[in-house]
Formats: C-alpha cells, structure tokens, sequence
C-alpha cells in the first residue's frame, strides 16, 4: 500500500479501512487482516497510558509506538500522529515529523487547518507526506462535541480542508460532524477523507482499535460500533487462570521441562 494506491482508491470510489494500533502484535494481526492503514494517534495517550486526554503524550511515546507498530506492519500502510506540542513551529515541527518517518511511519498526522498554514506548509515543502485532520481536533478541543452544525463553523471547516488540500496534504480526517458537510467535503477534494463520526460518505473510515474490538469501557461515542466484546473475554480467561494458579492446577507436567 502506497500514497498513490490510497489516491486511486478515491478515483475508483472504493473506501478505504483505516484502525490505530500501538504494538507490534496487534499489528501483525491487523496486516493479516487486510486492514488498508493503520494509525499510530495518539489516543494511546488515553486507552493505553491512561492519561486523562492526548494532550499528555510526548514525543518519545509516539516514536516507541510507531516503531513498534511499523516493525509489524508487513507492508500495510502507517501513519502516525504528531502529538500536542511538537508542532508549534515549522522548524520542530519538520524535525518531529522526520523522526517518525525514520522510525517507520509512511505519513504523519497533524490538526487543524489555516492556524498551522506555515507548519503544513514546511512540513510538505520538506517532503513529509501529510495526513490534516479537521472537525473535532481533540489536541486543542476545549469541548467534545459535534463540529459544524453552525453554518459559520461548516464554512470555516469546508475553507479549511480546500486549503488542506491546495497546500500539498494528501489526505484529511474528518471527525464529528454531520454527515451532510462530510459529503460535501468529500466530494469537493481530490484528496482521501477518512471519516471518524462523520458517517458514511467519506472515502474511508477509522475507529480507535480498543473501541472496535470492545476493549475500553470508560466511554463509548455515539459513532462507535462494537465489533467484538473482548473486553469481557480477557477478564473470563484472567479469572480462569488465577483461579487454576490458586488452586495448584496449572502448571501440569505438560507445561513443565523433565
């Protein structure tokens, strides 16, 4: 999977799939999948560090994980997030986002539109491809809810993605809003969205790993659709063991070297 396959894939009207990942297990798993992108967010910051938002996840946990993920990988397509913070300016900005491509991201991601103008505009100038990420941008959200139901606010979005796209990025996130504007963003870009709670007309979709596969109860969006419940899986199994181990049952002689 290249940028050129996921551009094609647009022309072709053929949607793109599209998880986060952290490791380099749940990786090799999602490659063999046929999962098309994965997504190194920085939602680790909340399923897997347990901070209390994004904002906390540092440079050095986003480099670890994406060379995790990357390592797994085999071939499938990765983009990484660059976290809160570390890209303020063009000059960190551009020497963030080259570690994570030395690290093993094919992409980086950033948020917001015309207020980071000159940070895009650097980060393509030096070659880095790009992934925008307009609507709900949990780095800088001061609330969590759906973005342009005001005509003003879908106006700014719509401005933004078009401006997105003219400066070079190669694709855009579009996450809570109503489906009506994501359509009509879609269909006005050259450029892949993926949609993440902005229904079912954008070139492709991501949901957060944990959520999918049913793994983190704290919260459930409204856009989130459990595909599996292994949350309540893992937790059987754990009582499972403790109790064997409690009870002397495991390990048997078949676990055991003679």
């Amino acid at each position: 999977m290249t940028i050129d396959d996921i551009q094609a894939r647009k022309k072709r009207g053929e949607k793109i799939s599209m998880l986060t990942c952290y490791d380099y297990a749940m990786a090799k798993i999602l490659s063999r999948a046929g999962v098309d992108m994965l997504l190194v967010g920085d939602s680790l910051g909340m399923v897997v560090l347990g901070y209390p938002s994004t904002r906390e996840v540092t440079m050095e946990d986003m480099l670890r994980h994406t060379g995790a993920v990357a390592r797994g990988a085999a071939g499938t397509f990765v983009v990484a997030d660059l976290p809160h913070g570390s890209y303020d300016s063009p000059g960190p900005a551009v020497a963030n986002a080259r570690r994570l491509i030395q690290s093993g991201a094919q992409m980086v991601k950033v948020e917001r539109g015309r207020e980071i103008r000159d940070v895009v505009l650097a980060l393509v100038q030096a070659g880095i491809p790009l992934m925008g990420h307009l609507g709900l941008t949990p780095q800088t959200a001061g609330t969590f809810r759906v973005q342009g139901r005001e005509p003003e606010v879908a106006a700014a979005i719509r401005e933004d993605a078009l401006l997105l796209q003219n400066l070079g990025v190669q694709s855009i996130v579009l996450e809570s809003m109503p489906r009506s504007l994501a359509a009509e963003i879609t269909s006005s870009l050259r450029i892949p969205t993926i949609g993440i709670g902005a229904g079912p007309d954008t070139d492709g979709q991501v949901l957060v790993l944990y959520d999918m596969l049913g793994l983190f109860d704290d919260f459930r969006p409204k856009f989130v659709k459990p595909f599996a419940n292994l949350s309540t899986g893992i937790e059987t199994a754990a009582r499972k063991y403790r109790k064997e181990v409690t009870a002397g049952v495991f390990p048997e002689d078949q676990h055991s070297f003679n």
